[in-house]
Formats: C-alpha cells, sequence, structure tokens
C-alpha cells in the first residue's frame, strides 16, 4: 500500500518529533515546525505512535491514493481537492482507491499536515523518519519530496464510521484550529539571551517595541527577520556555542536570523533572545512579509504557558480517540 507523488508542491517532506538526543555528535533535531498542528493530525486518523506524516509549505502536493486510505489535514488553511469534491480540515476523511489528492495554496499560515492512518512506512534514521533537508539526512537522503516518489503506508485497522465506499467520505465531525493556529499574529515571548545585554540602547528598544517581517529568504533552517537593524555596542568575537531551536542571533548584518527545527547545534553569532518554545509553532506558521514582534518573558513564564497547552493538547487528543472509537 503506498502514495504516489504527482506533484510536489513548493516544499513537502516527512516529519514527526524529529530525532531528539543526537546533539553531542552534531546531529540536529528536524521534526515538524508547528509540533501541536502535527500532533492533531495524527490523532484525527488515530495514529498513535509519533507517525510521520507530509508537511507542506505555502503550496501543498498533488498524491495519488493505490488504495483506500483514511487522512486528516490540520494547520494553514489549504485548498484541497479530490476532484470536484473538496476535503474539508482538522477532521477524518476516508478517500476511495485511486483518489488524487490535490493540495493547493493556504490562505493564512505557511505550513499544513497531512496525516494518513498507519503512517509513512519509510526506514527511520537515528530513531526518526523526518527528513532533515540542511544536513540531507532521512528518507531518500533527506530531501523534499519529489513527482515520482512512492511512500509506503503503514497497516493500520478500519476506523469505525468510516464505512466502505466509492466517494469520499468526512466524519460529520471535527475540532476547532482557533486554540492551536495563530490568526491574529501575536507578540511572540521572548527570554533573554545571554549576549542581549551588549545590544545598544536603541537596537534593545528596537527588539522589544519594533516589529520586524519575515524575510523571503526563510526556511526551516531559521527565519530572517528584516525590516530594522540591531547593533552591539562594541564588536564582539566568539567561539561556537550551542543553539537550538527558538534562539535568535545577531550575524554582522545586523539583520536577526531566529533558528528553527533544522537549527544548526552550535553558531558563532551573537545570542540576542530565546523564542518560547510555546511560541514557535507560531513564527512556523508566518509567511514570507508577515508582521513578527516580540514581548519580554521569563524562563517561568515560558515554562508555564508551554506546560499548560500541552495539558490542553493532551486532553484533547484523549477526546479524539475516545470519539474515533464511537464514530
Amino acid at each position: 500500500m503506498s502514495v504516489s507523488v504527482l506533484k510536489p508542491g513548493l516544499l513537502s517532506s516527512l516529519q514527526d518529533a524529529g530525532r531528539a538526543g543526537h546533539a553531542a555528535l552534531g546531529v540536529g533535531r528536524a521534526g515538524a515546525m508547528d509540533g501541536p498542528a502535527w500532533q492533531l493530525a495524527n490523532a484525527l486518523v488515530g495514529n498513535t505512535r509519533g507517525e510521520a506524516a507530509i508537511e507542506c509549505t505555502l503550496v501543498g502536493p498533488s498524491l495519488r491514493f493505490e488504495q483506500a486510505a483514511v487522512i486528516a489535514l490540520t494547520g494553514a488553511a489549504i485548498a484541497a481537492h479530490v476532484g470536484d469534491r473538496p476535503v474539508p480540515m482538522w477532521t477524518c476523511c476516508r478517500l476511495p482507491a485511486g483518489s488524487v489528492l490535490r493540495l493547493g495554496g493556504m490562505a493564512r499560515g505557511s505550513r499544513a499536515y497531512l496525516a494518513v492512518r498507519g503512517g509513512f512506512d519509510v526506514a527511520p534514521v537515528l530513531g526518526s523518519r523526518s527528513s532533515d533537508l540542511h544536513a540531507r539526512l532521512g528518507h531518500l537522503q533527506g530531501r523534499a519530496l519529489c513527482a515520482g516518489d512512492e511512500l509506503p503506508l503503514g497497516a493500520a485497522e478500519p476506523l469505525p464510521g468510516l464505512a466502505a465506499g466509492e466517494a469520499v467520505q468526512p466524519l460529520h465531525w471535527g475540532i476547532d484550529p482557533r486554540p492551536w493556529f495563530d490568526f491574529g499574529g501575536r507578540p511572540l515571548a521572548l527570554l533573554p539571551g545571554s549576549h542581549g545585554h551588549l545590544l545598544d540602547q536603541a537596537s534593545q528598544q528596537l527588539l522589544h517595541g519594533a516589529t520586524f517581517v519575515l524575510g523571503k529568504d526563510s526556511n526551516r533552517t531559521a527565519s530572517r527577520l528584516d525590516g530594522h537593524t540591531l547593533r552591539l555596542r562594541e564588536p564582539l568575537e566568539l567561539v561556537s556555542e550551542a543553539t537550538l531551536p527558538g534562539t535568535l542571533q545577531l550575524p554582522p548584518s545586523g539583520r536577526p536570523i531566529a533558528l528553527l527545527a533544522e537549527a544548526p547545534v552550535t553558531g558563532g553569532y551573537p545570542r540576542i533572545g530565546q523564542i518560547a518554545a510555546v511560541d514557535l509553532p507560531h513564527l512556523a506558521q508566518r509567511r514570507p512579509g508577515d508582521a513578527v514582534c516580540f514581548r519580554c518573558s521569563t524562563l517561568d513564564e515560558a515554562l508555564t504557558r508551554l506546560a499548560a497547552r500541552q495539558r490542553r493538547l493532551g486532553r484533547l487528543i484523549e477526546a479524539i480517540a475516545q470519539r474515533l472509537e464511537h464514530a
């Protein structure tokens, strides 16, 4: 049982929770840019083992399902059709054998997730099926999907409530995306960086009070923030130190870069801040040209917000599982 890639979209790749625990070897985590959206896509099809999903960027792929499959779409609002039939998001949907799912552009946000019941059954690399496009790790040497690729699917029991048939069949219920998707472009919580105090006074005010613009050259490794140039009080020479997703660095250009899922494990630029992990999915959904601004935060506040989100997410995933059992 497999899925054929007819058109790859702008940038589509397999992603799961990422390969944690290998930083000492120089291997970053990678994984889904919007973790909650990836988790909810899996939950909606009944996947429980952290299965890989397809992460679509700005424009999604076209895929042929050789056999009937159960899918879910979450994340950015993406146009989705099988023939003339729209495929709804944030719910579970059965596609008959031979279906061609066409995913188009995204009205808002930049990343959508397609999960399939059973997951994409490619060989894991260092414990993860994620494609690290920067390090070239993962399925097919970690590259993005290309036309002609065949993606095997894992075996799964039929889902109650979705009977066999020749038509696209969505469930009669779904989940509200609003608690999980940043529709308003809220400020991102920024913790102090080890070199933030070395910014000159004007730059410190800009960092916490100005509005930046997401640069067009942003990718899964980092988002470049345009619109303002920040400066240190005096030149600074550094040796490389540990970095991670959310680290806000200041390169010589003065335009900050926020490291994302494929962040290198070390870097030599000044670290002027750390974006709270709970807000990284919101940054991941900003499009080139979207506004990005920050507000001051503390480690205690960031941890409290992250724990609260994880509790809400866990309760929702449990509720989805119970609902699927009685669909």
